[in-house]
């Protein structure tokens, strides 16, 4: 799930597309836990991480918010806007891709 900040915690769940407000992806297994007492969940800010996406995706697209939690390609994005890289590929529609989150 592609989180951005703001709501009425430190993160909510993207409801804007190429938002320039994206914190990250929301890690299903985090390798390091900063700040591991606090409470919520684990924003993966570097790294493979699965991530939920809608429309096509090829390997190597630019990702970016696509609202409702999701990401999208855009190889055009603009810098701020990047959450990473596709790994894997999406033919069209709603799926899940591994992505490196590597925020640009």
């Amino acid at each position: 799930t592609v989180v951005v900040f703001g709501g009425e915690k430190e993160v909510t769940v993207t409801s804007e597309s190429n938002s320039a407000k994206v914190a990250g992806v929301i890690s299903t297994d985090p390798a390091y836990m900063i700040n591991k007492d606090a409470e919520g969940q684990y924003v993966a800010l570097r790294g493979r991480v699965p991530c939920k996406v809608i429309g096509p995706v090829a390997k190597g697209d630019l990702m970016v918010s696509a609202g409702e939690g999701r990401a999208k390609a855009d190889n055009a994005a603009q810098a701020g806007c990047i959450i990473g890289k596709a790994i894997s590929a999406n033919e069209d529609g709603e799926g899940v891709c591994e992505v490196l989150v590597n925020m640009m």
